[in-house]
């Protein structure tokens, strides 16, 4: 798997970064969004530097300009809910993309800290032989992202899958490279220290979609 590291270099995505962790600006539902949506501009930029392209002929008001656009069909596909605002901002740039939606959910079977991941809904467009990107603020266990993409491409086969992820784990990291086709690109804003032992992302910055949305039942 080719992981791509964005906020080693600093750049004004490490302040958002920060922005979305800080527990007083948290209190701030449509900040925390719109830093969320600001963070998946800066990415799907970084991001769109190594897709491929094909020469074109503009025609302006004075002559023609001879430059690039876009090759390949991107498809933007998010798990539900919390991927909602960075959907947006990978939309924002990936203007023409088809889009795609999945939900998945830690299901505690026994009431305690064991879970299986449950992926119950989706629609989604064909992404065969396209740029699938698939977008999850979050990468702690991995399990989500694995059984989201077993789901999705059972028939069909991207061109080439590249993950978004705003802040991940290292367990979630290795468990994404022993599951994956090793030409997947993963794709982290801010890579954290370690799962504790509910397996929630430390220092991470909460429940991504609970700041967003509010508290869920």
């Amino acid at each position: 798997m080719h992981i791509h590291y964005i906020s080693e270099q600093n750049s004004i995505l490490n302040h958002f970064l920060a922005q979305i962790r800080d527990v007083t600006i948290q209190k701030d539902s449509m900040r925390f969004r719109k830093n969320i949506e600001r963070i998946g501009e800066i990415m799907a930029y970084e991001l769109s530097k190594t897709l491929e392209y094909k020469e074109v002929d503009v025609q302006t008001p004075l002559g023609i300009k001879h430059t690039t656009t876009l090759a390949e069909p991107v498809v933007l596909c998010s798990i539900l809910r919390a991927g909602l605002a960075l959907h947006t901002g990978f939309l924002n740039t990936f203007d023409n993309a088809e889009n795609g939606f999945v939900s998945a959910y830690r299901h505690h079977y026994n009431q305690d800290d064991k879970f299986e991941i449950l992926v119950e809904y989706q629609a989604a467009p064909s992404f065969e032989n396209k740029n699938l990107i698939l977008i999850d603020p979050m990468l702690a266990t991995g399990q989500s992202i694995v059984a989201v993409l077993n789901k999705l491409h059972l028939e069909q086969k991207p061109k080439e899958i590249h993950i978004a992820v705003v802040i991940a784990a290292p367990e979630g990291i290795r468990f994404l490279e022993q599951n994956l086709p090793s030409n997947c690109h993963l794709w982290v804003a801010a890579l954290d220290e370690k799962l504790n032992e509910k397996n929630y992302i430390i220092p991470g910055l909460g429940d991504a979609g609970d700041l967003a949305y509010g508290s869920k039942l």
